[in-house]
């Protein structure tokens, strides 16, 4: 049986129910209905009747226009109020079916509303709150809770009475406290025994409000494919940022460099020997090592080989300048592809031969990689001591998101003893024809 309950149904099953908080959850997430059923009722019954009102001199159709869209504020609240009632590990019954404009605007908004079904459904479920749901809400947990608490109160009730007795619920007169004590057993008892039947009922009162307000599974494919659009477009900037500031440094500060490395170096020659040119020279030489700190850090940023020559020149390059010996296999050459998925595969060489390098104790590496037409295939194969552990901070979790908005795969095989296989996968189109270094 689940330790954890998600719902009150499954709670009721359980046989620590009654010591547990889900009693007290239903009772809550039931008697906050009336919290927000009264203005749910009086905000239709003002703009229905204002806008029915008023639309002879046509100011009542923005209100007429603006009841339609009650229902989303108003869903809004009650998910958030769901989640007393329902703990599933996915959150989905929480979640807003709701996509987000294409354009910045209220117009655009609201437009967007009203293409929506959730929005209809939204308004539906307001009618219902507002109009039923809250009363029954209320009238349950008055009649499953109130009652056995004001007979437990009694006692309570006849010491506070002024004349001496008390009328419990309207039907038994009390003027003594050993009815009253006997009255407020029966309340102890009648507690324990009407908590699982409030239960049952916010279990359904929570399954009702999860059927017209959760996201169906098209408006879940809906969302899924705007959030992938937006990391999509997140990358997209970064990217551009990338390549803004590997321009900055290359035409502003490396440039700079190059001029204060030239003109020591022409200050140096100039100088007599002596201490004053022993300064200059190793000015001179720090200038130098600076520039060449610069210019990697530059190519680390966006490899300018990468842009002129496309990743085959691109992977060339890194495996050349690999601590590791590697060997590379491209085939004929790979075609032009979009920027993202050259950049995104490169960094994926990049780091792969710079863990080879560093943990594996790897003696050659290898690089191969191929174009099938709708997919760039790579694989960095490693001869080292294997049992790579991607979690364990190499660099590559974040390479793996990126790849993944890309609609791309990243996996590593490195059992005990290697090899170290690390793979990608991203489907893209060929730009232009195959590039070679």
């Amino acid at each position: 049986m689940d330790d954890h309950p998600r719902t009150p149904w499954h709670a009721l099953a359980h046989r620590r129910y009654l010591r547990s908080a889900w009693p007290w959850r239903a009772a809550g997430y039931l008697a906050g209905g009336a919290l927000t059923g009264i203005p749910v009722l009086l905000v239709l019954v003002l703009l229905a009747a204002a806008g029915a009102a008023l639309s002879p001199v046509l100011v009542g159709l923005p209100l007429l226009a603006l009841l339609g869209l009650v229902g989303v504020p108003v869903a809004a609240v009650e998910r958030r109020r769901l989640r007393l009632v329902d703990r599933t590990p996915t959150g989905s019954p929480t979640r807003t079916p709701h996509r987000t404009p294409a354009e910045p605007g209220l117009l655009a908004w609201a437009r967007l509303r009203y293409r929506e079904q959730a929005t209809w459904r939204e308004l539906a479920y307001a009618v219902l709150h507002g109009l039923l749901l809250w009363w029954v809400d209320l009238a349950l947990v008055a009649t499953l809770l109130g009652l056995p608490l004001l007979l437990l109160t009694t006692p309570l009730q006849l010491a506070l009475a002024a004349d001496g007795e008390v009328k419990v619920v309207k039907l038994w007169l009390v003027t003594s406290y050993p009815p009253a004590f006997a009255i407020a057993a029966a309340g102890a008892v009648l507690l324990p025994a009407l908590l699982r039947p409030l239960g049952a009922v916010a279990g359904a009162r929570a399954a009702l409000t999860r059927a017209l307000l959760a996201p169906r599974e098209r408006e879940l494919q809906g969302l899924l494919a705007e959030v992938t659009r937006s990391r999509a477009r997140l990358v997209d900037a970064f990217e551009a940022e990338r390549r803004r500031i590997e321009r900055d440094l290359h035409d502003g500060a490396q440039q700079r460099l190059v001029a204060l490395t030239m003109t020591l170096g022409l200050a140096r020659l100039d100088a007599p020997p002596g201490p004053l040119a022993d300064r200059l020279a190793a000015a001179h030489d720090e200038a130098g090592k600076v520039l060449a700190e610069l210019r990697e850090l530059i190519h680390g940023i966006h490899p300018q080989v990468l842009t002129d020559y496309g990743l085959t020149g691109a992977l060339a390059d890194v495996a050349e300048r690999s601590a590791v010996p590697v060997d590379t296999d491209l085939g004929t050459g790979l075609p032009r592809l979009p920027e993202p998925v050259e950049a995104a595969a490169y960094f994926g060489v990049c780091e792969a031969l710079a863990n080879t390098g560093k943990h594996s104790g790897a003696a050659r590496a290898a690089v191969t990689a191929r174009h099938t037409g709708a997919a760039l295939l790579i694989a960095v194969t490693d001869d080292g001591r294997g049992g790579a552990d991607p979690a364990a901070g190499s660099g590559l979790t974040g390479l793996a998101d990126r790849i993944a908005v890309l609609d791309g795969t990243l996996t590593i095989t490195s059992p005990p003893g290697g090899p170290t296989v690390l793979s990608l996968e991203i489907p893209c189109p060929v730009i232009s024809p195959t590039s070679n270094p």
